[in-house]
């Protein structure tokens, strides 16, 4: 029979030897001694009597607080004689029972109650981290913690409180506090085989922010980046490393990009090359040179001078080996020492690096990068330029100077402003957006390409690169974080939101798809036209599959100038000033340059603005040409050298006679779907 607690004297209190808990953590009896200090004992102890010893009572559950108790009392936090609430049992023979169900059936509170209940702790009780730590003997590294789980996105929290996550995926979310940064992450793993990869939230996180040491970061400098409004993330409290990161990489971004940008334009004239990229990152990535012709170089010939000393070399290296050959006389001392410096003196006269004269240089393509420290230096292999086929329309002004772009060859390129890499991916998710709304507005046209794609795939024996998923699934962008505001996006919404759902409120797959084939021939076409058009890949001019999406936007006939102007966010603001205002010599020429050269880099980049978008009272002529103009890499037609040559083949096409049409011809063209 189970007696009421008594108080009794800790003095006259040991732990039994049938108590079922061997084993201690000293950790955890630390926090257990802090609370006991700070709350006092919350539980009870179980305990038999002692025979022949009254009042003395062996403690068969409870044995960590009793030595924690006991510690206090020995620490002078505790009066030697304090009482202890101990529930006495009358027969001793239910102790190790007893032991054993107090033990075994306690359950942790969970990862998330800890939070909320940390939580409840600072915001109620109006208690600091540093004072929950002291009265639970935890250290406050951990209280933080459980506070930044606690502040995690809604949805991660409770897929914690949920048990849908595990503690660990909590905390790799939690080594950011932007909860935006969290939420996107969430949203792009959540459905995926990485769900529960800490490794890959991690590295998707770490895409949203930079190290302070990270390449760029050293390029631009903290006191830049935090002049233009960048902001710098807490240390990660899931973590040992003490660095920061800068996680506004959006303006990191564009200040690398800038000052980039001009420092490769003086390492190309250095280095005399034709064109240089650059690549804010310490590596060429490999898509971005696959296609590229590597330029190896030749090594130039001996002189007489060299030619001789080196049969020179040789002739002594042999009398050495020969010598060397006898048993009887090694070289040694000085003669092997002599053997070592004519080997060396050897290399430098036979292995030469090759090297590149200046016509090549002049027609090469260098990518320039950054050094570990930040310092921007041309990357070791160079390629042969692409050049665009311009026909007969070339320059016959060979004095013309270079525009302040980062190519200096070709007048094609003359013209052409320096853009980085962000840039050229910008431009390319806008032309692909552009090209989207199009094939999703002609859903004949859809059809077609879906159905090529699709046999393409199917009928070839070796793989084929094709810029577009027909999954309908739709990719994932260039940029996470830019979604530019163009007509072709809100035309895109507009095209989504007019989209008949009716059929998606049905629960079984075979109803929805019932559903769906009862929709009209309308409804039906417009659902195919978006789930092509969604697939299609944003690619950066120079890629493979680049020529394919201009193709079918000049079989779509897009007039991209009448959907798509450069603005400040999604051009203008990305180029060096010089850059922006050689555009103005290009339409306006010297006059209109020289008409804003005094204007800072971001007042010229908004006037830039109006003035391609119309908004600015000029000279006709200008403002014609200005509406016209168009970056090269958000046009789908030729160059105007191309354009020549096409009129010219087209007019020579005319002048052939014309092949008359069958019967087998015309029912051919009856059975086609569509033609463009």
């Amino acid at each position: 029979m189970i007696k009421p607690a008594l108080l009794i004297p800790a003095s006259h209190l040991a732990k039994s030897p049938i108590n079922v808990r061997k084993r201690t953590d000293p950790r955890a009896d630390a926090e257990l001694e802090a609370s006991i200090a700070a709350h006092g004992l919350l539980q009870n102890l179980v305990g038999v009597p002692v025979s022949r010893k009254k009042g003395h009572y062996r403690i068969t559950a409870g044995g960590r607080r009793l030595d924690a108790i006991h510690r206090l009392i020995e620490k002078g936090r505790l009066r030697p004689d304090h009482e202890v609430p101990v529930l006495v049992l009358s027969n001793t023979k239910d102790g190790r029972e007893v032991s054993l169900v107090e033990n075994f059936e306690r359950a942790p509170l969970s990862p998330a109650e800890d939070c909320l209940a940390f939580r409840d702790l600072i915001e109620v009780e109006k208690l600091n981290p540093a004072d929950i730590a002291r009265r639970f003997g935890i250290e406050e590294r951990f209280v933080l913690g459980r506070l930044r789980l606690a502040n995690l996105a809604d949805p991660i929290f409770a897929a914690l409180e949920g048990d849908e996550i595990t503690l660990d995926v909590a905390k790799a979310y939690a080594t950011t506090a932007d909860t935006g940064r969290q939420m996107a992450v969430w949203e792009s793993l959540r459905t995926g085989y990485s769900r529960d990869n800490v490794n890959e939230i991690r590295r998707a996180l770490k895409t949203y922010s930079y190290r302070a040491d990270d390449p760029r970061a050293l390029l631009v400098g903290r006191d830049a980046y935090i002049a233009a409004g960048g902001r710098v993330e807490d240390q990660d409290l899931f973590s040992t490393a003490t660095d920061e990161r800068w996680i506004d990489t959006h303006i990191l971004d564009d200040l690398a990009a800038e000052k980039l940008a001009a420092q490769a334009e003086v390492i190309r004239q250095r280095e005399g090359l034709g064109e240089v990229r650059v690549v804010a990152a310490e590596h060429v990535p490999y898509m971005a040179t696959f296609a590229l012709q590597p330029l190896s170089g030749s090594i130039e010939p001996l002189t007489e001078d060299q030619e001789a000393r080196k049969q020179e070399i040789e002739a002594e290296i042999a009398g050495i080996d020969l010598r060397a050959g006898d048993e009887t006389c090694e070289p040694e001392g000085d003669e092997a020492q002599r053997y070592a410096d004519l080997q060396a003196e050897l290399g430098a006269i036979t292995e030469r690096e090759p090297v590149l004269d200046a016509e090549q240089k002049a027609s090469a393509l260098g990518y320039v990068v950054l050094k570990p420290d930040g310092t921007p230096q041309i990357h070791h292999q160079l390629y042969l330029a692409p050049t665009a086929d311009t026909g007969a329309d070339e320059s016959d002004d060979e004095d013309a100077e270079p525009a302040d772009g980062l190519s200096g060859s070709g007048a094609a390129i003359d013209t052409a402003p320096a853009m980085s890499q962000r840039l050229r991916e910008m431009l390319a998710m806008m032309k692909t957006e552009l090209l989207a709304v199009h094939v999703a507005s002609d859903p004949a046209f859809a059809l077609d390409l879906g159905t090529f794609l699709m046999v393409e795939r199917e009928c070839r024996h070796m793989p084929c690169i094709v810029p577009c998923d027909l999954y309908a699934t739709a990719p994932q962008p260039l940029l996470a974080d830019f979604k530019p505001e163009t007509p072709a996006a809100a035309e895109w919404r507009r095209f989504e939101e007019a989209l008949d759902r009716s059929w998606t409120g049905y629960s079984g797959l075979e109803e929805r798809y019932d559903a769906f084939c009862a929709l009209g021939d309308e409804a039906r076409a417009a659902w195919l036209g978006w789930a092509i058009a969604r697939t299609l890949h944003a690619v950066p001019d120079g890629r493979e599959g680049t020529d394919f999406l201009n193709h079918l936007g000049r079989k779509l006939g897009i007039d991209v100038a009448a959907w798509w102007r450069p603005t400040a966010l999604t051009f203008f603001d990305k180029l060096t000033r010089p850059g922006i205002l050689a555009l103005f010599e290009g339409i306006g020429g010297e006059e209109l340059r020289v008409r804003y050269s005094g204007s800072k880099k971001h007042d010229l980049a908004a006037s830039a603005e109006r003035l391609f978008g119309g908004d600015v009272v000029i000279e006709p002529e200008i403002q014609e040409r200005a509406l016209a103009w168009l970056p090269e890499q958000m046009r789908f037609g030729p160059s105007e050298g191309e354009a020549d040559a096409d009129a010219k083949a087209a007019n020579a096409d005319a002048d052939m006679p014309v092949r008359s049409v069958d019967a087998s011809d015309n029912a051919t063209d009856e059975t086609l779907p569509h033609a463009a």
